[in-house]
């Protein structure tokens, strides 16, 4: 399983996995989240500060989710939708005409100089990377300064009184959807097993700010399972 992986290994197990349910996921998206996800999508978009003309990333765009957004809130707008898992980006290529540019993209290497573009968003994609800071910091190196980054992804849940039901929901309904729908049981069960394991939100916002940026905050959504974080590069 991916998620017991470290490294390089890790890096092509993920890969492997995105690659085999490209075509249900996002159906899978909507399904789990009951179509909150495209509500989450447009506060992501709306938090990037987009402007008449601005260049932004997309990074570990899938199917181009977030791409499409920033585009309906900003039409003029110059979208790069970046990916590693190619058939995901090539799913997404054949079911829509937006967006037009797509790049493989390795969110530790990325293939652009310094200072590129306005804003780099992301959704569900910090908690699958194999080096955290390494993506972080090459988010803010690509970004222009005044430029925001902001992420999208699952969190820590708090223990509160929807626990039990949360926990219920991401360890049996999920990977059930998931055999059902996808049928990719392991990879719907990597999902809850990542997120009880990522960073609470507060420790994913410090990592913003190790990285560099400032005015950072966050914001949880879905009962504290889903969190967006946000953080502005220096003048």
């Amino acid at each position: 399983m991916a998620q017991h992986l470290q490294g390089p290994e890790r890096a092509q197990a993920v890969r492997g996995m995105f690659t085999r349910i490209a075509r249900q996921y996002d159906l899978m998206n909507r399904l789990m989240t009951g179509g909150m996800d495209l509500l989450w999508r447009k506060e992501v978009i709306h938090r990037a500060h987009l402007r008449p003309q601005s260049r932004l990333l997309d990074l570990g765009t899938g199917t181009g989710d977030l791409a499409r957004e920033a585009l309906r809130q900003e039409p003029t707008c110059r979208v790069t939708a970046a990916d590693f898992t190619l058939e995901m980006m090539r799913v997404g290529k054949q079911k829509y005409s937006q967006p037009q540019q797509w790049c493989g993209a390795d969110a530790l290497n990325l293939p652009y100089p310094d200072n590129t573009f306005d804003a780099v968003v992301s959704g569900f994609l910090l908690r699958n990377v194999i080096h955290l800071d390494t993506a972080l910091k090459e988010q803010v190196r690509v970004l222009r300064p005044l430029g925001w980054v902001v992420a999208l992804d699952t969190t820590r849940p708090q223990n509160n009184w929807f626990s039990p039901a949360i926990r219920f929901y991401m360890k049996r309904i999920i990977p059930l959807l998931g055999r059902f729908i996808a049928m990719a049981p392991d990879a719907y069960t990597y999902l809850p097993e990542t997120s009880n394991a990522f960073l609470s939100a507060e420790e994913l916002q410090a990592h913003f700010e190790q990285a560099g940026l400032t005015q950072t905050g966050f914001r949880r959504l879905n009962f504290g399972t889903v969190a967006i974080h946000w953080g502005q590069k220096p003048a």
